[in-house]
């Protein structure tokens, strides 16, 4: 008498068949697909490489800077009548600054010149990785004003990264007596730095994603 090697039922117990344990799969199945559904929704794409509109930018800003300042020496006259223009809003007026901001650290232009090359430099390294549209406007703004008036330090007078920055731009007066007189690169920086701070503040990160979404990514890992 031949007996089967399937243990035997314990009384009051159903026996567990195949189809029992099939039942249990597809829950877990679900489980996992719940899983990947929720992961796909916080994870975020990365965009293309913003570098191009890096350079586009500062190419732009480069440009302006750099005419307009050409077009000011050959027009304006540094002891003549200043140009007013938008009924005394903006006067044109030619100065050199040997300094900074506000004609501050006159003395030391050529340490000016080598802080510019050195963001230059950083902004061009960091350009390489940015995905983030944002930041690449801000950089290639800051970048623009940064070579051009590294531009002037470098081969206006009197000498190699000692040369005076040429400024045209005055508001209100003609002397620069509510604002500093300023020059295109000067305006490319400040408007990219102010846009440095709104891209902060909005908590956008260099490859286009937000603070709270990478957030998220690291808390359902």
């Amino acid at each position: 008498m031949n007996r089967s090697n399937e243990p035997e039922p314990v009384p009051g117990e159903a026996p567990e068949t195949a189809g029992d344990a099939a039942a249990v799969t597809p829950a877990t199945n679900t489980e996992d697909a719940a899983g990947a559904d929720v992961a796909g929704v916080l994870e975020v794409p990365l965009g293309p490489k913003r570098l191009g509109l890096v350079a586009t930018l500062a190419a732009i800003i480069i440009v302006l800077d750099q005419v307009t300042k050409l077009l000011v020496v050959a027009n304006l006259d540094p002891l003549g009548e200043p140009k007013r223009i938008l009924g005394g809003i903006v006067y044109l007026s030619l100065f050199r600054n040997a300094g900074a901001a506000f004609s501050t650290a006159t003395g030391v232009t050529w340490l000016l010149a080598l802080v510019a090359i050195a963001v230059v430099v950083v902004i061009i390294r960091m350009a390489s990785k940015l995905r983030s549209t944002a930041w690449a406007i801000a950089l290639g703004l800051v970048l623009g004003g940064a070579i051009g008036n590294l531009i002037d330090r470098i081969f206006r007078s009197p000498g190699f990264l000692r040369g005076h920055v040429v400024d045209f731009i005055s508001l209100f007066e003609p002397d620069g007596r509510h604002f500093a007189v300023f020059n295109v690169a000067d305006s490319g920086i400040t408007l990219g730095a102010v846009a440095l701070v709104i891209t902060a503040i909005l908590g956008i990160d260099m490859d286009g994603r937000r603070g709270q979404s990478r957030k998220k990514e690291a808390s359902s890992g």
